[in-house]
């Protein structure tokens, strides 16, 4: 090989370790399956999902375990990146410049770490949608399954069962809504993609969207030099 090619090699920076992409894509997937099978039970027009469960009895029984491992696996991520998505005064001014985030003019907007605050009202809105599906699932799931009333000994009112059923709906729709803006930003900012399959970005990238966070990265990989 010439020198040329290495010279046009794109230099990388490291954004993901392999055990955080695992874990995200097994959210993902958790997340994409939960769904599925929740939209195959909430509307009769869309009973023909089960079918991807082997029917509507069996999607019943395994869509409570599928939120289960989503919660087991979210909440992984939740203690990888809580810190870096703890809100931030610049992340004020980047959300007052929103028009100059969708026109791709981000010369415009402050530096930010990691995460920007985009990415941060995703993360924090899916933990708190989170954390309700699984409560008001629990109380859906329990009505469902004698066994567990039977173990824990508590009774759930049919009232309270009926709201849980509402809560639950409407924070899936919500989740599901999250899901849509967050897979939407990773295809429009062109090599988002990559860094949670390469676990990687282009120093480029970086530098555009993520400067604050370039710069920190370079910091702590340059040895500092020793002292007089």
């Amino acid at each position: 090989m010439t020198g040329s090619h290495y010279r046009d090699e794109p230099t990388t920076v490291s954004r993901y370790s392999a055990a955080a992409r695992v874990n995200h894509w097994v959210t993902a997937a958790s997340l994409i399956l939960l769904a599925l099978s929740g939209l195959a039970l909430f509307h009769p027009s869309l009973f023909f999902l089960t079918g991807l469960f082997g029917g509507g009895e069996y999607t019943r029984i395994i869509h409570p375990w599928i939120g289960l491992v989503l919660l087991v696996s979210f909440a992984g991520l939740f203690l990888r990146f809580w810190r870096l998505n703890l809100w931030e005064r610049t992340d004020n001014v980047w959300l007052g410049r929103v028009r100059a985030v969708l026109a791709g003019r981000e010369e415009e907007l402050p530096e930010v770490g990691k995460y920007n605050a985009g990415q941060k009202l995703v993360f924090w809105g899916m933990s708190i949608l989170i954390i309700v599906l699984f409560v008001s699932g629990v109380g859906i799931w329990r009505s469902q399954y004698p066994f567990l009333r039977e173990t824990l000994g508590i009774v759930i009112p049919i009232d309270q069962q009926r709201l849980a059923v509402l809560v639950h709906a409407l924070a899936a729709i919500g989740a599901i809504l999250i899901w849509i803006v967050h897979v939407y930003a990773a295809l429009w900012v062109k090599g988002t993609v990559r860094a949670m399959m390469r676990g990687s970005v282009t120093g480029g990238w970086a530098w555009r969207h993520h400067r604050r966070w370039l710069r920190e990265e370079v910091g702590a990989r340059t040895p500092r030099r020793p002292a007089e």
